[in-house]
């Protein structure tokens, strides 16, 4: 289904201007929308009718006075329509349903195991988005679309997920995602790659905050990374989300995991895979670790029984996390010196996993960033969490409201 029938929701680009002006804000007064966006008082009049009238938006009260009658305020009504987010990862997915001010009705998860194909998880999804439909009693017709983020790369304009890597399961590569879920559902499908989901929903989330330029990092079994600059993702001439995981940090370094990628990279020293291949390798040299009690091969060391050991304070499991965290922060300080975000927000398993990783990696970044203390940065692990690609793409789907 053709996204026009979103974008087209609207009718006209001033009412756009103004629809995007009162949801920036949580609620917003004739005056001040009258300052922001330079329209005549009767334009503007005319389009806060129509915008009401088609149940866009509402009547929240009265603001306080300055003198004569008490101004009206406007808010956006979060009732006017219903949008699915997915998140596509590689190990775990998931489904939310959120109303148009980004509320959560629901969500669902799915482990990414070897047999969760793309045969299996897309009717899992349609079925369990159908039965959330169902559960609140919202028609198809209140649904705005459903906005897919997903491992990289993709092709964004034909909504096809390219050439994954990593993926337990196989029959990851060229999947025709939106065309399937789209003619399923019957409603309009968004595709982007996650990091751009979750640096859409962190920017939606902060969007009352002056942050011009924010960076997302997610840090899991591979490294992704998006920029939102004065609140439009930045594209490059390819979809080049997990492109920070091949920054050389050590030219005489070791081999990427599949051989395909730059030796040295940084992927290679601070990613889940780094990790575990650090704890297999010191279990095999007979390191002293609470690791030995949870395996029986050291193969079979996952991140999970390291975050475990980490927990009891195993020296190795520290030693382990901590040297995969200033690799991390040393590839973050490049970042820094190169884009100079004013915010950056760090996601994914590594960040979830403990303070160790985070604190260690933003110290370790700080003190190599070329222009501190004159240049600052804050450092966060976003407020959204593990929902943060599935309401991105929620906010993509979102966005088509306003786009000219």
């Amino acid at each position: 289904m053709n996204i026009d029938v979103i974008t087209e929701r609207i009718s006209n680009r001033k009412a756009k201007e103004v629809y995007e002006l009162i949801t920036r804000q949580t609620t917003v007064s004739k005056i001040d929308l009258l300052d922001q966006s330079g329209m005549t008082v009767s334009t503007l009049t005319r389009l806060l009718e129509e915008l009401t009238s088609q149940g866009l938006i509402l009547e929240s009260g009265f603001g306080a006075s300055t003198g004569g009658r008490r101004p009206i305020l406007y808010e956006k009504n979060p009732a006017y329509a219903y949008i699915f987010g997915v998140e596509i990862s590689r190990t775990l997915s998931k489904l939310v349903l959120v109303d148009l001010g980004m509320n959560k009705l629901e969500t669902k998860s799915w482990a990414m195991t070897e047999v969760m194909t793309p045969e299996v998880l897309l009717p899992l999804i349609a079925n369990e988005a159908q039965r959330m439909l169902a559960h609140h009693g919202i028609q198809i017709s209140q649904v705005l679309g459903i906005g897919i983020g997903a491992v990289g790369p993709v092709d964004r304009l034909s909504g096809v997920i390219l050439e994954p890597s990593y993926f337990p399961a196989s029959g990851w590569r060229h999947v025709d995602i939106c065309r399937w879920l789209s003619e399923e559902l019957q409603v309009p499908a968004l595709l982007d790659n996650g990091a751009n989901t979750a640096i859409l929903a962190e920017s939606w989330h902060q969007r009352t905050r002056s942050f011009k330029h924010l960076l997302y990092i997610h840090a899991g079994v591979g490294l992704r990374s998006s920029m939102v600059s004065e609140g439009k993702v930045i594209y490059g001439a390819v979809d080049m989300e997990g492109s920070v995981g091949q920054m050389i940090i050590q030219t005489d370094g070791v081999a990427h995991r599949n051989q395909a990628g730059n030796y040295g990279a940084l992927e290679s020293y601070a990613s889940l895979y780094a990790i575990e291949k650090a704890a297999k390798s010191a279990l095999k040299q007979g390191r002293s670790t609470v690791l030995v009690h949870m395996v029986e091969d050291p193969e079979q060391v996952t991140y999970q029984h390291i975050m475990e050991a980490l927990k009891k304070n195993d020296p190795l499991a520290v030693e382990i996390v901590t040297e995969a965290a200033t690799y991390f922060g040393i590839g973050l300080a490049n970042l820094l010196n190169i884009l100079h975000p004013e915010k950056v927000i760090i996601g994914g398993p590594l960040i979830t996993g403990g303070e160790l990783f985070f604190q260690t990696a933003t110290q370790v970044a700080i003190r190599r960033t070329y222009y501190y203390p004159a240049y600052q940065v804050i450092f966060s692990k976003g407020q959204l969490g593990d929902e943060a690609l599935a309401i991105g793409a929620a906010v993509m789907v979102m966005n088509q409201l306003v786009k000219p």
